[in-house]
Order: structure tokens, then sequence, then C-alpha cells
């Protein structure tokens, strides 16, 4: 008997939560890995910034996809058909989870990749002196790229400022950078580095008022919070599913006239080929497009609703309640660890401008020694500068190896922060 659905590209249903609130219980046995331990303690995972786990719904759709529907695109025969309709569906998936629409999708192997290529595309239809604006506060992938094809076209990089102090976007000087040169306005939608959450739709108002782009980098964002393209007047949005439980693999949401308009390098007839689509190069991941459908409908099963994206706008609504909550329980246990330094927004007051991730240093140790201690008692957490490099410098860190970072997610538990307060504070 065939175990995998028999639906090509599916997963069955099944429901995790009510909507207004998460059973992490439940939650929590639908991913082995949450299972681990080491030397007989369990490992808490508080590495999620920089990848999230995954449950057992995405490797299932994935290897359902490699065993029973391993085609090519195409053809007349039954596992080609198969392998188009997940691949459809994927695009559709895809569209519902970043708010926009199935033919403005861009599938790729990652986020960065898709970054340059979209750079590349777009840098060929401005003109020499030309300039965009990127910020302080970013992961580099949506930095380097444009300081690249900025010396490849003569074109101009500014780049805006963040507060020292909190860790939260400098909007005027953002605004002040802004002229009837700017095209690109690329920010992110929460930093990597510090969780900080700008205000989006402003920051695209503020780039169409001059006739630029908004181009933001949501990675970060959708483990957190709901993505939505069209209400945050975005033109170009990007995120990778292996940060919100899904595979590796990149997602690109361009505005369909944009889509359908800028130069894109492919095997001919590219104008053959519909808006998003014309800039996925090659054979795509099949399996991994399987896997994202699947991490899509296992967010969404977190919620209810008469339609996928009401599932998962109910369920992101969930998400933030319990990570909220952890929030303010991790902050209330290390607020007074005086070795301890925390960068971005510390005031509880303005944590709705933050997602569930802190970064920090701890007086007399070096970032790598502190987190092979808590590795050590079974906590994994990240260290360095997180390929946020602008912010790292800009605050003084990176001379002296970075911060600790910390995420939480859905699938962490209260018990796992308490954990974790405890670690820290016997660190002083």
């Amino acid at each position: 008997m065939d175990p995998s659905p028999t639906t090509p590209g599916m997963v069955p249903e099944v429901k995790y939560g009510s909507g207004m609130s998460i059973d992490v219980s439940a939650v929590r046995n639908h991913f082995p890995s949450l299972a681990r331990t080491i030397d007989g303690a369990p490992l808490a995972y508080f590495d999620g910034p920089g990848g999230s786990q995954v449950p057992t719904v995405v490797a299932d759709a994935m290897t359902h996809s490699l065993l029973h529907a391993n085609a090519n695109c195409g053809g007349a025969f039954a596992t080609s058909i198969e392998s188009d309709a997940a691949i459809e569906e994927s695009r559709q998936a895809a569209a519902d989870f970043t708010g926009s629409n199935a033919d403005e999708i861009a599938f790729g192997p990652n986020a960065t990749t898709l970054q340059y290529l979209l750079a590349h595309a777009v840098a060929r239809t401005l003109e020499p002196g030309d300039e965009i604006i990127t910020t302080e506060l970013d992961h580099d992938s949506n930095v380097s790229q444009w300081l690249q094809v900025a010396a490849d076209h003569n074109l101009v990089v500014r780049q805006a400022r963040l507060h020292r102090t909190d860790g939260t976007l400098d909007l005027q000087h953002l605004e002040s950078l802004l002229s009837p040169k700017t095209k690109i306005v690329a920010f992110t939608l929460a930093s990597n580095h510090m969780g900080t959450v700008p205000p989006a739709a402003e920051i695209a108002r503020h780039a169409h008022s001059v006739g630029a782009l908004a181009w933001a980098d949501g990675v970060h964002y959708a483990p957190h919070r709901l993505l939505d393209r069209e209400a945050m007047g975005l033109d170009v949005l990007l995120t990778s599913p292996y940060k919100w439980f899904g595979p590796h693999l990149g997602i690109a949401s361009i505005r369909h006239d944009l889509a359908s308009s800028w130069p894109a390098n492919r095997v001919r007839p590219a104008d053959e080929t519909p808006a998003g689509h014309r800039f996925e190069t090659g054979t795509q991941s099949h399996e991994a497009m399987a896997g994202m459908t699947a991490a899509v409908d296992y967010l969404a099963g977190l919620g209810t609703g008469a339609t996928r994206r009401e599932r998962l706008t109910n369920a992101y609504a969930a998400i933030r309640a319990h990570e909220d909550a952890l929030t303010l329980q991790f902050w209330d246990g290390v607020a007074e660890m005086d070795h301890l330094h925390f960068y971005g927004i510390t005031n509880p007051e303005r944590f709705d401008d933050r997602v569930a991730t802190f970064s920090f240093t701890v007086e007399g140790a070096h970032p790598t020694e502190v987190a092979q201690r808590l590795a050590q008692r079974g906590m994994a957490v990240w260290d360095g500068n997180f390929y946020a490099l602008s912010a790292s410098v800009a605050l003084g860190l990176e001379e002296q190896g970075g911060a600790v970072r910390v995420g939480f997610l859905h699938y962490t538990t209260p018990e796992e922060v308490d954990r974790l307060i405890g670690a820290l504070g016997e660190l002083g």
C-alpha cells in the first residue's frame, strides 16, 4: 500500500490549533527533531532565526514527490502530469502565503540567489547615476547585491542609518536620502539581528512618493507574522521557507507588471513564460516546492477559515500571541541581569515593534564562548554577525566577535525559555 498522499503535491489536513491559541504540545508531536536529546537532556532550539525545524508532513510531501511523481514538466505521461499539478499548487500556496498572485511568484534555490538575479535584472532598466537606498538594519543579502550591481552599472547606493540606542530604523534619515533619482528602497520587514520590525507600509509610501520601488526582505518576518505584499504596498518581496518550517528554497513575489517587463536571462522562448516564472532558470527543485506547499498548509492548519489565506491569517494571530507571551516571559527574567547587554528594543511597551528575536553580549565573555557554554547545556543558539553586517558594524560589535542571538518560534515552550533564563543567569 502506498502510504503517501493520493493527490499529487498534497498532504493530509491536520489541525494543530483553534485559530485563537496554539496547543504547543500537539504541535511539537509533529516535529521529530524536537525530541532530540544531548547527553540525556532535551535539546532546546533557540536557533530559529538561522533556520527552523521541519514537521513530518513536509518531509512526507518531499518524499512523495521524489518517489511517486519524479518527472520533468510538460510531459503527456502520468508522473509528469502529477508533477505539473504539484508545481501549480506550489505557486498558489506561495501566493496565498505572501499575499499576492500565483503568476507573480518566482522560485529559486534560496532568497539570496533570487535577490542577486532580480537585482541584476532591474539594474538593466536603470540609468547611470540612478540611486538605490539600503538600510543598516538589513541582512547583507539585501545590501551586497546592490553594491555590486551599482559598480556594474554606475549607480549610487546610499544607506539609511539605524538608531544605535534601540536598533530601530532612522526614518528621518531615510526620508532625507530620497530624491527623484531614487529608484529602489531596499529594506527588511524584520531584523534578523535584533528582531526590529520597521513600518513597512510607511517606508513603501515614502519610496513611491519619489517613484521608487519598495523592495522588501521578508525572510525573518515570515515565521512570526503574516506576509502581505499587496497590503504593505511592496513591489518585490522575498522569503525563504526554511525559516518557516519548510525546505531550503527561495520565493520572490514580484508585482505583475514588473515581473512581465524586466529582462530575464533564461533559455528560449522567455516571452512565452508568464510574469514571475520568467526568472526561474532551468528545472526547479520540485521536491522542495512540494515541501513548501506542505509547510504553508501546516501553518494554515494552526488556524480556521474558509480559505487557506483566512486560515493563515488566524494562525498567525495565534502564533503572535504565543510568541509575544514568550518574549515578555524572557524579558521579565533577564532584564535585571547586569552582565547582559541587549541590542534592539528593550521597552516592553514597544514590543509590538519587534519579533521574538534577541541579540546580546555577556560581560567578559566572547560570543562564541557563550554559545559553546549554552550548547553544553543543550541549547542551540547563534553567535557572530548573522550576515547582518551593517548592523553589527553600526553597533560596534564586529570587532569583538558580534553578539549572541536567541529566537523563539511557535513550538518553543515556556519551560525552555525558563531554562534559557536560568542558564544566562549563571553566566554572570
